[in-house]
């Protein structure tokens, strides 16, 4: 009876697992005219991994954006922007929040501090960044329903540099949704990064196969990333997305030294990864712990709070500022451009229930043995283990945690997650932690499991 148990539980677990993104091949625009694309409010970017870091020699070939700026009203308005070379480019509209999304190839955004904070006419804000290896994403927020009249790339001419142009014309809600056509979704990945991929993979010679690892993996994830910035501090001069990064890097270093464990990572650049994309990466890899690092902030006026915390799943936050932070925290693909609704479907809803349940003990668990290490070296929140919605942490069979290293909002909690000999002192603390876990419970699992 209790194989048959163990039988249905895996076969649930399977079910879900066999869920894969639908991939499109996009046909590059021409550099004088791109086409107009619009998409539905749930088109997912396909990005499926961690990345590469890209060499400085291959950083020096992309194209430079040096400036960019809005123009017109309510009813026209027009962004430009300023290239060293033309580039190819997909164009498409996203409701609820109204958003226009721009694709391009890995862009070098030199821009002066400050663009994209301030609106004009038809938009409210725009921001860039790198949103997977080989492309880039700007992201603008609109005031209302509005639509792209025209996009084009002018070429350099009379002493000035080639420039995107996008022209926002002021539409009804009716006619914007109309033009939401399920046929007229993009496949996000940039043609020529796609292309590009495609053949190196044709000229790579086949390796011969190496024997499995199977050493646990532990995955680590540093949150935001890309046109995510973050929770920010110093003016914008310091950002969620860059310190959790380095953190996250550290603590593999860290964990790689002991060779106990197999590290992953779900973003090793300034890449923006989807929620849903980073636990699939956990799931994909069988991993035996994620754990998520973030870095939090409180509005002025809000108080002030200190410390570092440690979140693991619910689905009833244990407090207002948990729900604050979850709340928060599920925007990031928004934020990045698009929203994702990857909730479980209604398969073996029982079946998967049981395995949540024992991941759930575990991640707790985990969370409990972290908050020991990090009490002797790291100033903790008050109350420093809480529970919230957080949908990076809803892999059902990984055990998870979200670790908010400290408030960059708070003056003492900024200088440690700056300092190095902070950041190490909280690294070791973190990989004891890690090492407490998984080694009992591979000791309790018994040889071979």
């Amino acid at each position: 009876m209790a194989s048959r148990a163990n039988h249905l539980v895996l076969l649930g677990c399977g079910l879900l697992c066999a869920a894969a993104l639908l991939r499109a091949q996009m046909a590059g625009p021409s550099v004088a005219q791109a086409q107009v694309y619009q998409a539905p409010a749930y088109q997912t970017p396909l990005y499926q991994g961690p990345a590469a870091i890209p060499s400085p020699a291959a950083a020096s070939n992309f194209p430079i954006a040096s400036d960019a700026r809005l123009a017109g009203d309510t009813k026209q308005t027009r962004f430009i922007l300023d290239l060293d070379k033309p580039v190819q480019f997909r164009a498409f509209a996203l409701a609820d929040p109204y958003r226009v999304i721009v694709d391009l190839p890995q862009v070098s955004f030199q821009l002066p501090a400050g663009v994209g904070v301030a609106g004009r006419g038809l938009v409210k804000a725009f921001r860039y960044g790198l949103v997977m290896p080989g492309g880039s994403r700007i992201v603008f927020d609109l005031t209302g329903p509005a639509k792209i009249a025209k996009s084009y790339v002018l070429e350099a001419a009379n002493g000035q540099p080639p420039r995107l142009v996008l022209e926002f014309e002021d539409v009804d809600r009716t006619a914007f949704v109309q033009s939401l056509a399920p046929e007229s979704r993009p496949e996000l990945r940039p043609a020529i990064a796609e292309a590009n991929a495609a053949a190196a993979r044709a000229e790579a010679p086949a390796a011969p196969p190496s024997p499995p690892d199977k050493r646990p993996v532990v995955v680590i994830d540093p949150g935001h990333g890309g046109v995510d910035n973050g929770t920010q501090a110093g003016g914008g001069d310091i950002m969620e997305k860059n310190l959790v990064l380095g953190f996250g890097l550290a603590l593999r270093d860290r964990i790689e030294k002991s060779g106990k464990y197999r590290v992953v990572m779900t973003r090793t650049d300034d890449t923006f990864i989807p929620l849903g994309d980073r636990v699939k990466i956990a799931r994909n890899e069988s991993a035996a712990l994620f754990v998520s690092i973030h870095a939090d902030a409180l509005r002025r006026g809000e108080g002030d709070a200190q410390g570092a915390t440690i979140y693991t799943l619910s689905d009833k936050a244990t407090d207002s500022e948990a729900e604050r932070l979850a709340d928060t925290e599920n925007k990031s693909d928004a934020i990045g451009g698009v929203s994702l609704a990857d909730e479980p479907t209604e398969v073996a809803d029982i079946l998967i229930d049981l395995v949540q349940r024992e991941t759930k003990t575990f991640s707790n668990r985990f969370a409990r043995i972290l908050m020991g290490e990090m009490k002797t070296t790291v100033r903790m929140h008050k109350h420093p283990l809480k529970s919230a919605g957080f949908r990076v942490l809803k892999a059902p069979d990984v055990p998870s945690v979200l670790v908010e290293l400290g408030y960059v909002s708070n003056k003492g909690d900024l200088e440690h997650l700056v300092s190095e000999n902070w950041r190490n002192r909280t690294v070791g603390a973190m990989a004891q932690a890690i090492d407490a876990f998984l080694a009992k419970r591979l000791a309790t699992a018994g040889p071979g499991k």
